[in-house]
């Protein structure tokens, strides 16, 4: 029979965090957010209004 128990299991390593996890953070969406509704207002004004 296989012996399962983890007597010598090595602890996890912390994995490198990309670009992805940089891009959850909640301020920094807010502030993409916030900057493309600036984008987007600023692109509809030119479009619609002159």
């Amino acid at each position: 029979m296989l012996d399962t128990t983890q007597s010598e299991a090595a602890p996890p390593q912390e994995e490198p965090r990309g670009c992805l996890f940089a891009l959850s953070q909640p301020p920094l969406m807010i502030f993409l957010a916030v900057i493309g509704c600036l984008l987007l207002t600023a692109a509809l004004h030119d479009l619609l209004w002159l």
